[in-house]
């Protein structure tokens, strides 16, 4: 599943009226909720409840109610403590997974788009070669090889999305580099690497931050599929994709809110981090501008 899944043609109908920048306050504000949930709740354990103890106390699956705002599960824990104590992973697995691979895409394509020839093709070819396994597989592949947990699901999606920066950063570099002021400062004497990281690199920013808030969005609902499929952190870590799958053998029997509340919290994230996208596309980009509405 992808963000353009999320922002699909009716949402991107609805949000045409808003301008970049309302999308991108939107969405720093859902953004911004999230992170704050995850360091009071996920790191410093601020919560209702302990999300991994069980309490004998406690009713079994038990609906949302005022002592229980989401319920309980079938180990008679807490469904919010385990929402909001799971937020963490996600969105250290997305920022952790997409710096890297935005560093490591970017640089490839800078050096591949500037220097052309052999190298060009070898890395092209390379990245072309990643970029058309399925990214889910791929994934899961690595992750298997590594053996589940934080570290291994962070390496396992920056390499799925290095060849997407690759791309968008090679494609801009061919065009930079044919620019007069590209050509003025060769004719000035100024080195390749000089030229390259003073006067094409800088150009090439506004594209990559543009492609990073979407590749956030779906690193994180990578990370939700792999935990569901059991390849992410070990059990009972609260997490949402793995809380997902746990939940979902109740789902018949009428349980809902097993896996409701941790599947809006991917569904908003995502979605925020999409709206950031659609913004920073609007704003760096004149001709995705959208007209006011009279």
């Amino acid at each position: 599943m992808r963000v353009a899944d999320i922002l699909s043609s009716p949402v991107r109908r609805a949000l045409r009226p808003l301008r970049g920048q309302t999308l991108l306050k939107v969405g720093l504000v859902i953004v911004s909720v999230y992170i704050v949930m995850a360091v009071v709740c996920g790191i410093y354990g601020i919560l209702p409840y302990d999300p991994i103890k069980s309490y004998n106390s406690f009713p079994r699956l038990a609906p949302p109610s005022l002592a229980h705002p989401m319920g309980t599960d079938h180990l008679q824990r807490d469904v919010l403590s385990r929402v909001l104590a799971g937020g963490w992973a996600p969105i250290v697995v997305a920022f952790s997974s997409i710096a890297i691979s935005l560093t490591v895409g970017s640089i490839l394509g800078w050096i591949s788009g500037f220097a052309g020839g052999l190298l060009d093709r070898v890395l092209s070819l390379t990245m072309d070669a990643i970029y058309s396994f399925p990214s889910m597989i791929l994934a899961i592949a690595l992750v298997a090889v590594m053996q589940p947990g934080l570290v291994p699901m962070i390496m396992a999606i920056a390499v799925v999305y290095i060849p997407t920066y690759f791309r968008v950063t090679r494609a801009e570099v061919l065009q930079v580099r044919e620019q007069t002021f590209v050509e003025a400062a060769r004719a000035l004497g100024a080195s390749g690497v000089r030229v390259l990281l003073r006067h094409i690199a800088p150009n090439t920013v506004n594209a990559i931050m543009a492609v990073s808030s979407f590749n956030i969005a779906d690193a994180i609902l990578t990370e939700a599929a792999m935990s569901f499929l059991g390849y992410g952190l070990p059990p009972p870590t609260p997490d949402w994709g793995f809380d997902i799958q746990n939940g979902q053998r109740f789902l018949q029997a009428g349980y809902w809110w097993l896996i409701t509340f941790p599947g809006l919290m991917i569904l908003f994230l995502s979605l925020g981090f999409g709206l950031i996208g659609e913004g920073i596309s609007d704003l760096v980009n004149p001709k995705r501008r959208r007209k006011k509405v009279v």
